[in-house]
C-alpha cells in the first residue's frame, strides 16, 4: 500500500477510468483507512486537488435525460435496463463519496465525517459490482447502453458548497433511491430474479445510512453556523435542485434517515393526501 493521504487515495479513485479498477481502488482504500483508525493510527486526510469531473470508461455513452431510450421494466430488455441504470448510479455514488472528501478538505470536520464517507463509498463500490454480477447473470455488462449524462451535475453545481453538496446529493438524490428501490425489488421479485433481488435489497438497507450521513453533516455545519436546518435546506434544494422533488415519498426509511416530512414536502410538486 503506497504511503498516501486520505485525499491522494480520493483522488487516485476518482482519476480511475475502469468501473472494476476504481471500485477495487475504493475497496482497498477504505480497508486501510479504517484498519489505520482501528490501529489508532489515523491516515492523515492531507489535501489533493480533485477533478472537476471523474474519469469514466469509454462505454457507456453518456446522453442527455431526454434521449436515453425508454423500456419496460417488464421485458427481459427491460429488465437489463433498469440494472444498467442502477449500476450507473451507483459508480457515480462512489465517485461522489469520494469526491466529497479533498474537495472540502479545507473545512475543519471531525474524523467521524471521514469515516462516514470512506464507509458509504465502499459500500457504493460493492454495489455496482452485485449490480454488475447480476447483469452478467442476464449476459449483459455495464457498457452495454447508453446511460444518463446528467448524474453528476449536483457535484459540480455544489463544487465551492458543502452544505449545498450534502442537502442535494445525500438528502434529495440519495434520499430518492430509498423511494423508488421497493418498487425495483418487486419487478424483480415478480421475475423470479432472486439474485437482482437479494442485490437491490443489500442496496436498499444501506443507502438508509448514507442518507443519514449527509442529514448528520448537514445539522452539525447549521449548528456550527447557527443556521435553521430546514429553512437552510429549502434554500439550498431550491439553489441546486432543478425542479420539484416527486412523491410518493418513502417516509418511513426517510424518517429513519433523519429526514422529517416538513423537509421535503414543502419542495414537492404536490401536497400530501390528506389523513383522516
Amino acid at each position: 500500500m503506497p504511503d498516501l493521504t486520505l485525499c491522494e487515495m480520493a483522488v487516485d479513485v476518482l482519476t480511475t477510468a475502469d468501473g472494476f479498477e476504481k471500485t477495487a481502488k475504493s475497496r482497498t482504500y477504505a480497508a486501510a483507512w479504517f484498519a489505520a483508525r482501528e490501529a489508532g493510527a489515523p491516515i492523515d486526510v492531507g489535501r489533493s486537488v480533485p477533478p472537476l469531473r471523474p474519469s469514466r470508461p469509454e462505454k457507456p455513452e453518456l446522453l442527455s435525460p431526454r434521449d436515453v431510450p425508454k423500456r419496460k421494466p417488464g421485458s427481459p430488455q427491460g429488465r437489463i435496463a433498469l440494472l444498467h441504470a442502477v449500476a450507473h448510479i451507483e459508480l457515480n455514488a462512489v465517485d461522489l463519496h469520494w469526491d466529497i472528501i479533498p474537495r472540502f478538505a479545507h473545512i475543519d470536520m471531525p474524523l467521524g465525517y471521514y469515516d462516514d464517507w470512506v464507509k458509504a463509498a465502499d459500500e457504493e463500490s460493492k454495489h455496482f459490482n452485485l449490480i454488475c454480477d447480476c447483469l452478467k447473470e442476464l449476459d449483459s455488462f455495464y457498457g452495454a447502453l447508453p446511460a444518463h449524462a446528467g448524474m453528476w451535475k449536483a457535484a459540480e453545481d455544489t463544487v465551492d458548497d458543502l452544505m449545498g453538496r450534502l442537502a442535494v446529493v445525500p438528502m434529495v438524490l440519495e434520499a430518492r433511491g430509498l423511494d423508488v428501490t421497493p418498487g425495483m425489488i418487486e419487478i424483480f421479485r415478480r421475475a423470479n430474479a432472486d439474485k437482482a433481488v437479494e442485490s437491490l435489497e443489500v442496496i436498499y438497507s444501506e443507502e438508509v445510512g448514507h442518507v443519514a450521513y449527509g442529514s448528520k453533516w448537514f445539522n452539525f455545519l447549521c449548528g456550527r453556523h447557527n443556521h435553521d436546518p430546514k429553512d437552510t435546506f429549502h434554500t439550498l434544494v431550491r439553489q441546486y435542485f432543478h425542479g420539484a422533488l416527486k412523491p410518493p415519498f418513502n417516509e418511513e426509511k426517510r424518517a429513519d434517515a433523519g429526514l422529517p416530512p416538513d423537509f421535503y414536502w414543502p419542495l414537492a410538486d404536490q401536497k400530501p393526501a390528506r389523513t383522516r
